[in-house]
């Protein structure tokens, strides 16, 4: 069979990305332009910001990343791009680069579920079997899944209101960590102990999450504290906040094995550069005899290769859009 070379675009946010896969495994290039420091500034990500920086950029990534294979666009099969869920400014920049390349070079035009991004990031070094347990965590999603072969997805359970990477975040703000506050939040609770009473969320016998409960009580617990004249101790606030937020996807992946007896779990999303929730999903894959698979830290943030490799089922499939392809702030997976 003959090798399939994609070209692939992610700009859901704030990190410009372009990368060319062949056969949705081997990365040829991979080139991502981060706008982190600028919106390190404001505190977050900026959208008006982003779109525009991505419009700067993109044209160079692009010839970074043709540059770096020793390619030409003529020698690519087909043009993937992510076009939902992200920030809508920012996807559509993404979107009309796929677009205009597709049209001028006449090549398939490959849309891609930036989630579903995230889990084939999975594929890329390792190689995913089915049926598997998916665990999406990042800054805007929280959710369990069943993969029962590829592009077929069945929903356990999704966060009933915040997503486990926005808690991180809005904590990091609280206590006066720099963004981007995962990482932060993470680096600190090292030097913490679990010294705070912080409520358990969603304790029922659901595939639910939720954070919003989790989020609020360390916002009231520090405001207190601020008016009584107490001192916080940001290290054990930031350990207390992580063992409780990684409970909560430890329970439902450990209820996930229990009742489906699947023995494979991929962690997909930002969230999965934390090392902390990964030896937790060592520890309860090794009581259910599973395997779990975790990208490298390259491949666990927002990168165009993942696109790519999600692309390539869709290319095989011959799944490709027309150029009314749009993008969209909100997309599920199934």
């Amino acid at each position: 069979m003959k090798d399939v070379y994609i070209l692939a675009i992610e700009s859901s946010c704030d990190e410009t990305s372009m990368a060319i896969v062949k056969n949705g495994k081997e990365v040829i290039s991979l080139v991502i332009n981060t706008q982190m420091d600028i919106h390190a500034l404001y505190g977050g990500v900026v959208p008006e910001l982003a779109s525009r920086m991505h419009t700067e950029a993109i044209t160079l990534v692009l010839e970074e990343t043709l540059k770096k294979a020793s390619m030409k666009i003529e020698e690519i099969d087909a043009i993937a791009v992510s076009y939902a869920p992200g920030l809508t400014g920012s996807l559509i920049v993404g979107i009309e680069a796929a677009k205009t390349l597709a049209l001028i070079y006449d090549k398939p035009l490959i849309a891609v579920n930036h989630l579903i991004g995230h889990i084939y990031a999975n594929n890329i070094e390792n190689d995913m079997k089915f049926p598997l347990l998916a665990l999406i965590v990042s800054g805007g999603h929280t959710e369990l899944v069943i993969m029962e072969d590829d592009y077929k997805f069945k929903k356990l359970g999704e966060t009933l209101d915040d997503a486990i990477g926005e808690a991180y975040d809005k904590v990091a703000r609280v206590i006066g960590l720099k963004y981007p506050g995962g990482p932060n939040v993470e680096r600190l609770a090292l030097e913490g102990n679990h010294s705070y009473n912080l409520p358990r969320p969603v304790m029922d016998d659901s595939y639910n999450f939720s954070y919003s409960g989790l989020k609020s009580a360390i916002i009231n617990l520090t405001h207190n504290a601020k008016q009584k004249g107490e001192e916080i101790n940001k290290a054990d606030l930031a350990r207390s906040f992580q063992d409780v937020a990684i409970d909560e996807l430890v329970r439902k992946v450990d209820k996930a094995f229990r009742e489906t007896n699947i023995k494979r779990l991929v962690v997909a999303g930002g969230v999965s550069a934390n090392k902390y929730l990964k030896e937790q999903m060592d520890i309860v894959c090794q009581k259910y005899d599973a395997e779990l698979l975790v990208p490298r830290l390259l491949y666990c943030t927002d990168n165009a290769a993942m696109i790519g490799a999600a692309a390539y089922p869709l290319y095989l499939q011959k799944s490709f859009s027309d150029f009314k392809l749009n993008a969209y702030s909100h997309a599920d997976i199934c």
